[in-house]
């Protein structure tokens, strides 16, 4: 994945939204009294949802993403979509008025004009759900709680600025695929999910091409907290044993009940032996097959096949063709770069594997081992037309020369280039599958104004302008062969000088930048920008391992003399390898292997220093023990956000937390397991935290959490009882078990304090006097247990 490259999920009710309509008084809105009850409204369907009905109704949140404008709300037992007008965040049990319009989707939804929180409650109660109660929207929308198992799980970046870190996992369920995104940003928490067994609750929403066909099941997951894991994995994924790649097939089984299913269409492209596409009005599939049979394209066909859908496409595979030899020929879509190559899953005027017509420029062409190609641009954006050849016994048509320059039509398949470039809402490279060289069209031939007619024409008047200079230069040139000698002896002196000046200047400019601020990239370019300069300008690149290829890569690098050598590290395998291409046939110097030498030493001494410097980075702002936050990162987020809140007039709370007892467990247990008594308490109370609050050690037992996002006192209240109550279940800790306790202390900016020293004394105030009064308690408790004394005999 792209980083930054994210694959975001829509809801089935977001799906096919062309123009938003936000203002009440939009052109076309029915005037009529809105409907208040979500019941109601769940009954409307598309075609009345198009007349934008007002809506003012009450529901409980069952999903909310504010950053991304996520919001599922439920009420009994239906539930609906709702794009809600500002980013902020609710939580599951909210109970929410909404105000705004209906707007007709893959099924309908609200667009809202405002949401207003009403109180707090209980999150929705789950229903039990099915892969195919899912894959057919039976829930759209409804808190559902499904049995899987966990097959991958990774931290994305999502929808926001900056961006924000959620959790995606992709899980098994008896029916099929479904994939997670889960509020959380917990790396550790990811490890011992992999293979386990597990009810896993959220919203039920869908994945969708750019035609508004699903593609996909996903559930929106408002906390780790949603994961219940039934059965952890057999054994740990890093500890099973290593399978030799030629054997991996070994273990492959799959129980696939995936019915057949029918279509009809007329046929728009066949390629015998791996694939048809079948077109019919404005919907197309491509349907991979076995069949070599001679198909006739523009004839209506059946197809049955298996469906199935990777990436957001949506195909049929081991398709069967009954041709009925009856010709429905389908008209090509007439479309511009920017119809075929914007990927919308809002809309259902995509354009992925129908009969299209697109012109452009040819810039190049390309014959090679399976397919010709012609390179094109049409509005300043570049693509591809694709002739696939026919099986070898066929014999290979001569490809079609098309001068450069020239202006065609190619009417073919569109198609996308590569799955994995799909990201709704962006750009994504295509191509366009030619039937015969017939599908190319020339609309216009080059101009003879054009570069190489402009080369032409110059030689021809330097040949008459040097011919006509001969014998002037035959009678000079005795007198000024001495001259020229003496002035090139010079001038190749001083270019040597300057040469090695303008070295030593590159050279320093880099050893301050890696001691800069400058990014590691932009440093690694200009080291290989300094080899290339130091080789006389030949190409340069460098290979960052587990990394990006930076430089100057050259597109025909296949056929230049290559020289690399590997960036050394102090310790370790090495961080990468440097590059130069010289021309193919030249015979090699000492001076390449120095120059490279020169470039791996500093590129070896910018990735070090830089790793240094992140490392060093990381350890004056995490607990070591713990890798949670330590004192001085609380306290510089504390400061931030106390300025923040001065200049928005906010609240925040700061919680403090102190273990009770804990000097015990190092006493009774030892040193070792109190370490990791500490670890297990800030990973069990991470996950009462939501992903913007902040927990941070501040030095032994005690702890501190900044609540970053409040309502009110009551808000955070509930979050430093979660973290109290997060004591209750005890601590398997190295084969013992044992049962601790924390005393937790509240402070509110600015009611109880307006500046850090303030609110940790406030916070640590009232902790001490939650800690005071568990202590006598336990006292109280302990002298009626020895004395036998009661209540009254107390007093």
């Amino acid at each position: 994945m792209k980083p930054g490259n994210l694959d975001r999920m829509f809801p089935m009710r977001v799906i096919a939204v062309v123009a938003v309509m936000l203002s009440f008084g939009t052109a076309g809105a029915v005037s009529q009294a809105p409907l208040t009850t979500l019941r109601a409204i769940h009954a409307i369907t598309n075609d009345e949802a198009r007349k934008a009905i007002p809506v003012d109704f009450e529901a409980t949140v069952g999903f909310s993403r504010g950053w991304e404008g996520l919001l599922f709300v439920e009420d009994g037992n239906v539930a609906i979509y709702v794009r809600p007008a500002t980013s902020a965040q609710l939580d599951p049990g909210d109970r929410i008025e909404v105000r705004g319009r209906m707007q007709a989707s893959f099924r309908p939804l609200v667009i809202a004009s405002s949401v207003t929180l009403l109180h707090h409650g209980a999150p929705p109660k789950p229903l039990p759900a099915t892969f195919d109660d899912l894959i057919r929207a039976r829930d759209d929308s409804m808190t559902v709680t499904v049995h899987a198992t966990v097959r991958a799980a990774d931290l994305i970046a999502t929808g926001g600025t900056p961006a924000v870190m959620s959790t995606r996992l992709q899980l098994l369920t008896e029916g099929g695929h479904f994939e997670a995104n889960v509020n959380s940003s917990d790396a550790e928490a990811l490890k011992g999910l992999l293979d386990s067994e597990v009810d896993i609750t959220g919203a039920a929403a869908g994945k969708f091409d750019d035609k508004m066909q699903q593609t996909g099941v996903v559930l929106y997951v408002p906390s780790l907290g949603n994961i219940k894991i039934l059965k952890h994995a057999a054994a740990n994924t890093w500890t099973l044993p290593v399978t030799p790649m030629d054997r991996v097939l070994f273990l492959y089984h799959m129980n696939d009940l995936t019915p057949r299913v029918r279509i009809q269409g007329t046929i728009t492209y066949y390629e015998p032996g791996s694939a048809i596409v079948l077109q019919d009005g404005l919907k197309s599939m491509w349907v991979a097959t076995h069949t070599r049979e001679p198909l006739q394209i523009g004839d209506r066909a059946d197809v049955t096949g298996f469906p199935d859908a990777h990436e957001r496409l949506l195909t049929l595979t081991d398709g069967e063709i009954l041709d009925s030899h009856i010709q429905a020929p389908i008209a090509p879509q007439l479309a511009n770069w920017r119809q075929l190559g914007y990927w919308s899953s809002n809309s259902p005027d995509g354009h992925l594997y129908d009969l299209v017509s697109i012109q452009g420029q040819v810039v190049t062409e390309v014959r090679e081992a399976t397919e010709d190609e012609y390179i094109l641009s049409a509005d300043g954006r570049l693509f591809t037309a694709t002739y696939r050849h026919p099986p070898a016994n066929a014999g290979l048509v001569p490809m079609k020369q098309i001068p450069q320059g020239s202006i065609i039509r190619v009417t073919g398949i569109c198609v996308i280039v590569d799955a994995n470039t799909i990201s709704p809402g962006e750009e994504v490279p295509f191509t366009v599958l030619l039937r015969s060289f017939d599908d190319i069209a020339v609309v216009a031939e080059p101009s003879w104004l054009n570069t190489g007619n402009l080369l032409r024409l110059v030689s021809v008047l330097l040949v008459v302008v040097i011919a006509s200079m001969v014998w002037g230069i035959t009678l000079k040139n005795k007198v000024r062969r001495q001259t020229a000698a003496l002035s090139a002896r010079s001038e190749a002196e001083a270019t040597l000088e300057r040469r090695m000046a303008q070295l030593e200047q590159r050279r320093s400019r880099i050893l301050e930048d890696i001691n800069g601020s400058r990014p590691l990239a932009e440093i690694l370019e200009e080291i290989t920008e300094m080899v290339s300069f130091r080789l006389n300008g030949a190409p340069s690149w460098c290979q960052v391992t587990g990394g990006a290829r930076l430089g100057h890569y050259p597109s025909d690098s296949e056929s230049l003399r290559v020289v690399q050598t590997e960036i050394p590290a102090r310790t370790g395998p090495p961080l990468g390898t440097l590059f130069a291409g010289f021309a193919p046939g030249t015979d090699p110097d000492p001076s390449e292997a120095d120059a490279l030498t020169v470039g791996s030493r500093l590129a070896s001494l910018a990735i070090e220093t830089r790793r240094l410097y992140t490392d060093l980075l990381h350890r004056s702002e995490f607990d070591l023990l713990t890798d949670i936050h330590n004192r001085f990162s609380l306290e510089k987020h504390l400061d931030a956000l106390i300025d923040e809140a001065r200049h928005d007039a906010g609240i925040f709370g700061l919680i403090y937390i102190d273990l009770d007892e804990f000097k015990q467990v190092n006493d009774v247990y030892g040193h070792r397991v109190g370490d990791l008594y500490l670890q297990e308490v800030a990973m069990r109370m991470k996950h009462q935290l939501r992903p913007h609050d902040m927990l941070a050690r501040l030095g032994g037992d005690e702890f501190a959490v900044l609540v970053s996002v409040i309502r009110n006192r009551a808000a955070a209240e509930e979050i430093a009882h979660r973290l109290e109550h997060c004591f209750d279940e005890p601590f398997p800790v190295e084969g013992y078990v044992l049962h601790g306790s924390a005393s937790v202390g509240l402070a509110i900016y600015p009611e109880d304090g307006s500046t850090r020293d303030s609110l940790l004394s406030a916070a640590d105030a009232v902790m001490y006097v939650s800690k005071h009064t568990k202590q006598s308690s336990s006292n109280l408790q302990s002298d009626r247990e020895t004395t036998g004394l009661t209540p009254n005999d107390l007093t």
